[in-house]
């Protein structure tokens, strides 16, 4: 049974820790900063692979550390995402977080995760987590890729027509619900 409780955070607002530079590196800091490129990141790692210098100069709130793993690192993180080769690293980093009460996730490590990284559908204001509790990142990769094709780009146009139809109508909570559920019946 899936017992994940799915949230979106604002990631602008938090400082999250990414601990390994190499491909996996590259991929967390990627979906991170794809998502919120004005996030907060620090990544620390002995080697930097070549595309996070790149994206270190595109974005001027990711910082390079290119030094192995301390907890010194994790003063003032919320979030940490640790993405080594080296199982003894990740589970340090792990055990660093948890004595200070930080949330982490070890990738394709599932019982070291405090929280799992969702394929993310994205359309305009419209996103879509999709999580498989774990069991199967490519899955969700390759569910995330059907319903990018199968939604259409003009989205966004619905999500502004609504927004503005939410602005402009009249009376209470409950009122206004019901009208944006009879507006809204044609999605079905």
């Amino acid at each position: 049974m899936n017992t994940l409780f799915p949230i979106f955070v604002k990631a602008e607002q938090l400082h999250t820790l990414i601990v390994g530079g190499g491909y996996v590196g590259l991929e967390k800091a990627t979906a991170l900063l794809g998502n919120a490129p004005d996030a907060r990141v620090t990544l620390v790692a002995p080697f930097i692979r070549d595309e996070l210098h790149a994206m270190a100069r595109e974005h001027p709130k990711l910082e390079l550390i290119q030094e192995p793993y301390h907890e010194v690192y994790l003063t003032d993180k919320d979030l940490v995402i640790v993405g080594t080769n080296d199982k003894a690293v990740n589970r340090q980093v792990q055990a660093d977080c948890k004595a200070r009460r930080i949330l982490v996730n070890v990738a394709d490590t599932p019982d070291l995760c405090d929280f799992y990284l969702s394929s993310v559908v994205k359309k305009g204001d419209l996103k879509i987590a999709v999580s498989t509790n774990g069991k199967s990142p490519t899955f969700a990769k390759r569910f995330r890729e059907v319903l990018e094709e199968i939604l259409p780009d003009s989205l966004q146009e619905t999500l502004d027509n609504l927004t503005a139809i939410r602005n402009q109508l009249k009376g209470d909570f409950v009122q206004k619900m019901e009208k944006l559920n009879e507006i809204t019946k044609v999605l079905k």
